[in-house]
């Protein structure tokens, strides 16, 4: 294991070059970003986040930089405003340096779905970085940035997290702002927060959380009146896990007993029909949400074609890729007339059904333990995590976005070599339980840095 490099934010301040020397060849190992510009960054202004760079996934707006989604769609897109999370964050002082690489729209779990570039795991480059929110995961966890903002539908912040070994934190639905995020499912989806450091998400989530005038489903956050957190309650199935998670798995709940916490097997009967529910729902929203972009105001538009029709078809033929089209494709049938009683109606009450059943776990505990994932970080390329088995793989965290709650994914711990993450969930505005619970754990199992990293924030 390679000794770690002087944290190369003490350098980014002051020296410009040393930030370089050590940035550059780590971003051409793992490719995170889709544009980085440390080079030139903006002036940072006085706040509690004074200087701090971040890296922004690609379906965020961030003034004067590209807005791909990953995808050759948008590929020539430049932002003209800043994301409402984006503008707040640079209030309180922080500095964008780059987009990071993405599953296309959001769609995926490996980030090997973008169009634009491939993204590797820093842990391991044989690997991905999970997804979508991939670029983000990877360049926190290789010391390019102290902190990334990405994008959670259906644990698409916690997962990558997970694979690469820092925090992954999904807020209360609404409470961190939509405005400037490329819609892909819009009742499910929210700006989530990756870092190694925990202070740091905490600081970074009371600088963008509020209110926006501009978006009608954010929320002012009223978090739940301070308590010790006591009770933990835990799965009682978890026969699906990959023998290197339930290693993790196991010794987490050893640390959370010696911690002090009470741990309460429960059972969540409707986490059987997590899953489906959520993908008749996202791809329902999908449909809906991608139709404008069709290369006529904006978007690819095909070199040739003969009438409107043509055009749009040659458009969204040649500018998405195959999960887009598929996810279009199933949205599309499950709002048909005829059609959207028998699926996109009963997800929406499996919906209902979800949220009531966690409502029964928090009044007898006041977290919920998971694995984020079932299994580690896998192989580019892996036939035995086709992207059906990556859906099926992402019960766990889709819980948290059919209920609109908070959730956690922290460095629980390595396993043959690889970062493992754990996940918690927490009732609406319970992000101070999260917090706390994970604090309490790093102070038995430290974050781990990448080897040949540097994970020290400090100025």
């Amino acid at each position: 294991m390679s000794a770690p490099v002087v944290s190369p934010w003490k350098q980014f301040q002051t020296k410009k070059e040393a930030y370089l020397a050590y940035a550059n060849p780590w971003e051409k190992k793992i490719g995170s970003f889709l544009s980085f510009r440390p080079e030139t960054p903006a002036p940072a202004t006085p706040g509690p986040l004074a200087g701090l760079p971040f890296g922004v996934k690609d379906n965020i707006a961030v003034e004067g930089f590209p807005l791909t989604c990953g995808s050759k769609m948008l590929a020539n897109v430049i932002s003209p405003y800043d994301a409402t999370v984006v503008a707040r964050l640079k209030a309180a002082g922080a500095v964008v340096i780059g987009k990071t690489n993405l599953d296309e729209f959001g769609m995926g779990s490996s980030t090997d779905n973008s169009a634009l570039g491939v993204t590797h795991n820093p842990w391991d480059i044989t690997r991905v970085p999970g997804g979508s929110s991939g670029g983000s995961a990877a360049a926190v966890a290789a010391g390019l940035v102290p902190f990334a903002l990405g994008t959670d539908t259906g644990g698409s912040v916690r997962q990558p997290a997970s694979f690469c070994g820092v925090y992954g934190f999904k807020p209360t639905y609404g409470v961190l702002s939509r405005y400037g995020l490329t819609a892909y499912a819009s009742s499910l989806e929210c700006p989530g927060i990756l870092s190694a450091d925990l202070a740091l998400v905490q600081s970074v989530f009371e600088a963008a959380r509020g209110r926006d005038l501009n978006d009608q489903t954010s929320l002012d956050y009223e978090p739940q009146a301070p308590r010790p957190v006591k009770t933990i309650a835990v799965l009682g199935d978890l026969s699906d896990l990959h023998p290197d998670v339930r290693a993790v798995y196991d010794q987490t709940l050893g640390h959370l007993k010696a911690l002090g916490y009470t741990l309460l097997t429960v059972n969540l009967p409707s986490l059987e029909f997590a899953v489906p529910a959520y993908y008749t729902i996202a791809t329902a929203e999908a449909s809906a949400n991608l139709a404008r972009f069709n290369g006529i105001r904006y978007g690819h538009r095909p070199v040739y074609s003969e009438n409107h029709e043509d055009l749009v078809r040659k458009s969204r033929t040649e500018g998405f890729g195959n999960e887009v089209k598929t996810r279009i494709m199933l949205g599309t049938y499950v709002l048909r007339s005829g059609f959207q009683d028998q699926y996109y109606t009963k997800a929406q009450k499996v919906r209902t059904l979800i949220r009531r059943d966690l409502q029964k776990v928090f009044d007898q505990a006041d977290l919920l333990l998971s694995p984020t994932f079932p299994t580690p970080a896998f192989v580019h390329g892996d036939q035995t995590m086709t992207e059906f088995q990556q859906k099926l793989a992402d019960k766990s965290t889709v819980t948290a976005n059919l209920a609109g709650v908070p959730a956690l994914s922290f460095p629980a711990g390595l396993s043959s070599g690889l970062p493992i993450g754990m996940q918690l969930t927490a009732p609406a505005f319970g992000e101070p339980r999260l917090f706390e619970v994970a604090a309490q754990f790093a102070t038995r199992v430290p974050v781990v840095p990448c080897p040949g990293t540097s994970l020290d924030w400090s100025k």
